[in-house]
């Protein structure tokens, strides 16, 4: 399997229309991306990539898990500037790793099980392809808490056959993984205001 190594992008990121809170926010300020990673090696930041991300210190004494997190809707290079939406209940479509735990020492453990309403988390870790900045894991490979982003969703054409408004494909909840890393493309919902307290 190909790992992605840059960001979401094309015209098919969006899982919903709305809702859309926009806020001006400059790429120093944005990470995972380029060297604002635990690997240094994430993506960069241009305008037609869609990464989710997170707002602020990366560090525990910086804020770090509060932070604000959203998705990079577009970018003014020349500026340096991103138009980020952080509207709760909005949804992307974005590669998220399985990985549930870094075990130092010990192996990895992975979700091979993944449900609708499952927390994932900006991951800012080196074990994650240059392209993907979300996973399962609630700890990245440092140990840091990572910000919560959203819940595991369904895509708009994830319903089964009799909901509102016409026949869709055949339901494919519940998904199995591997019991190794993969980073596979999910529709995640964006759960603001719910981050972790203290």
């Amino acid at each position: 399997m190909t790992m992605p190594n840059t960001f979401q992008e094309g015209t098919d990121w969006e899982g919903t229309s709305g809702p859309i809170v926009s806020v001006k926010v400059p790429e120093g300020d944005i990470w995972p991306q380029g060297a604002r990673s635990v690997s240094g090696t994430k993506d960069t930041i241009d305008d037609g990539l869609h990464p989710a991300i997170a707002i602020g210190g990366m560090t525990a004494a910086d804020g770090r898990p509060l932070n604000l997190t959203g998705v990079v809707m577009t970018s003014n290079d020349a500026a340096s500037i991103c138009e980020v939406n952080i509207a709760h209940g909005f949804a992307i479509k974005q590669y998220v790793s399985n990985i549930l735990t870094y075990a130092a020492g010990a192996p990895d453990t992975f979700e091979t099980a993944p449900v609708i309403g499952q927390p994932v988390y900006v991951d800012d870790s080196d074990d994650l392809s240059e392209g993907v900045t979300l996973s399962m894991s609630a700890l990245n490979t440092a140990g840091l808490k990572n910000p919560l982003w959203g819940v595991l969703w369904y895509a708009q054409d994830e319903y089964v056959d009799r909901y509102v408004g016409g026949a869709n494909t055949a339901a494919v909840w519940p998904k199995t993984l591997a019991n190794s890393k993969v980073e596979t493309e999910f529709t995640v919902l964006h759960v603001a205001g719910s981050r972790e307290l203290a």
